[in-house]
């Protein structure tokens, strides 16, 4: 080995030993290996920043704000409302998740997938009072396993087929990759719905679910021409239970009815008073396309155009609104201020929102012209409550959102726009739209997750330069002289999933398949079966964050330490090469 090797390998290895001891975040352990790496020499200082411009970063990134889109615009309860229960079991809700992810994957790009997928996920656990990293690993991994079915499931098998090609005139064809992808894929899909989730660690996964919120008592208007008039009250009952909204009443020509009025036919005008926390009451109003005040109130704090957001605040005992209602000291002409909800502790409150006076202590759900909070809180003279991330669903735009996510994966599926690029033009989209206020923008992006894979992907970069990559493939082919094919194919999968669990799974394919053509040419065998275990081997990069854009995505909104994956992916990979190996010899005969 060369002194370059020699450092390289030695980097790696103590990246990957404090990574698994904890100690440190790991973003910090990448730079710092980085930034010793161009001290050392081994990783040139022209390029000790280039991954952070590298597309599988850039990927990671704009996902995330693909993804916030989706979930602000209303797609996500869209796809909840229809195809997801959050009363569902655990393990059949990863079963459901993981095979729609897994034929996402099939078609268009897993990454994609996941970003489709993830906030609904994350939506899910919130409701059901679950961590969200107890389904987002086997989220992840199933869009990893259903991309090998096809030819277009991930790149690796694209660059499989294009080594073929060169190699032997002919490339695989589209669902040549089927018969063992598929079956991979189903058989992982089986583990981690039945035993792979048990095996998370649960300690310090983030969990989506705060039973702590404050419930709120609140109002909801049925404005014209919404679907919902015409019915009894008690007809809404399926959409408040699936939202964990109730329904206490209604208000009609600024009366409270007596009692639930549940038979009371709804009308224009109509509102609804109901008791529920600040996300559950945005879910049902975005189900049932309601409004937040009357068409009066609500066209007037949208007038500018920059659009709303939500903001909780204390009343303190000498607030302008303390002992006064919020009609009376005019918040809604005044600062262009709606209040949707009073939290008072436990206590009822029977009448009007706006009619009701506030007392101190009271918290105060507002919903106010972007950007004006600390000025209203002030006006005011309550105090803010830390930032929660509480946002309006503008679910006008629900379709506007889909259709610019599924034209771009389109046209990325059948090769018009580079993937990252076809994000790029949705973030910018969905900014100009405001489906993601410019406010916020910067801040869906998880930035430990983007330095930690901006700094490792120059390190295996240099790795795959100076040599080291061609002295393990090098290595490979001599340990395997003598061995049986059947043990030969199995070398050659785990060493190719090694390798894609530490760089690129693309870098790794380059350097694997080469190796596997000249194993079968020793072996004097078809080299079909030795391509189609490179191309399983790479896409299977279960054991680090690191090896799959997908793992990096899930790796903030999970709560993941970087030693979790191991846990699921350890037996995951042996299940794929369990599975694998016997689907090759028969399908791909040597």
């Amino acid at each position: 080995m060369t002194q370059d090797q020699i450092i390289l390998f030695a980097l790696f290895g103590a990246v990957f030993g404090l990574l698994l001891w904890g100690r440190f975040r790991y973003d910090i352990v990448a730079f710092s290996a980085l930034m010793l790496g161009v001290v050392l020499g081994v990783v040139p200082t022209e390029d000790a920043f280039s991954g952070f411009g590298h597309p599988a970063t850039l990927v990671v990134a704009l996902v995330l704000v693909v993804s916030a889109g989706l979930v602000r615009s209303g797609a996500v309860f869209l796809i909840t409302r229809t195809l997801v229960d959050a009363s569902r079991a655990l393990g059949a809700h990863i079963a459901l998740m993981g095979a729609i992810g897994g034929v996402l994957s099939a078609f268009m790009n897993n990454v994609a997938a996941l970003a489709l997928l993830m906030p609904v996920d994350i939506q899910t656990a919130r409701k059901a009072g679950r961590p969200a990293g107890l389904s987002l690993m086997p989220l992840s991994f199933a869009t990893i396993l259903g991309g090998m079915a096809t030819l277009i499931g991930t790149p690796p098998n694209i660059i499989i087929a294009s080594i073929r090609e060169d190699a032997l005139g002919t490339p695989f064809a589209m669902f040549d990759f089927a018969p063992v992808g598929a079956a991979a894929a189903l058989a992982g899909l089986a583990f981690v719905a039945l035993i792979g989730w048990r095996l998370i660690p649960q300690g310090d996964t983030a969990t989506t679910a705060e039973a702590d919120l404050s419930q709120y008592i609140a109002e909801l208007t049925v404005p014209e021409g919404n679907k919902q008039i015409g019915k009894r009250v008690a007809e809404l009952s399926e959409a408040a239970d699936k939202a964990d909204v109730a329904i206490l009443g209604l208000i009609r020509d600024g009366k409270r009815r007596y009692g639930p009025a549940r038979n009371a036919m709804l009308q224009a005008g109509d509102a609804l008073v109901l008791e529920a926390t600040p996300d559950a009451l945005d879910e049902f109003r975005s189900s049932l396309d309601l409004a937040v005040a009357d068409a009066k109130r609500e066209e007037a704090l949208r007038a500018d155009g920059d659009g709303v957001e939500i903001i909780e605040v204390v009343v303190p005992e000498g607030a302008r609104i303390n002992g006064k209602t919020a009609q009376a000291i005019g918040l809604a002409w005044r600062q262009r201020t709606v209040l949707l909800g009073i939290s008072r502790q436990g206590k009822r409150i029977t009448k009007h929102l706006r009619k009701t006076v506030v007392q101190t202590g009271d918290i105060l759900l507002l919903l106010v012209p972007r950007d004006t909070g600390p000025d209203v809180t002030d006006w005011l003279g309550c105090l803010p409550l830390a930032n929660r991330g509480l946002a309006v669903t503008e679910n006008r735009k629900v379709w506007l959102a889909i259709g610019l996510f599924a034209g771009a994966v389109a046209a990325a599926s059948v090769g018009l726009l580079y993937l990252p690029i076809a994000l790029g033009l949705v973030v910018v989209a969905y900014v100009l739209t405001r489906i993601v206020p410019l406010s916020e923008l910067y801040d869906q992006i998880n930035w430990p997750v983007v330095v930690l894979l901006g700094s490792m992907i120059p390190l295996g970069a240099a790795l795959e330069s100076s040599g080291g990559t061609e002295l393990i493939a090098g290595a490979l082919v001599s340990w395997t002289g003598g061995l049986p094919a059947w043990a030969v194919l199995t070398v050659l999968m785990v060493v190719t999933m090694t390798l894609s669990d530490v760089l690129n799974n693309t870098a790794t394919t380059i350097v694997a398949a080469p190796v596997g053509i000249q194993m079968a040419q020793s072996l004097d065998v078809s080299p079909d079966p030795f391509l189609m275990a490179v191309a399983v081997a790479a896409s299977s990069a279960f054991l680090t964050p690191i090896g799959h854009k997908n793992n990096t995505l899930i790796l903030g909104p999970g709560g993941y330490g970087f030693g979790d994956y191991w846990r699921m992916g350890l037996p995951l990979e042996i299940i794929v090469v369990a599975v694998s190996i016997p689907m090759i010899l028969i399908v791909w005969p040597l």
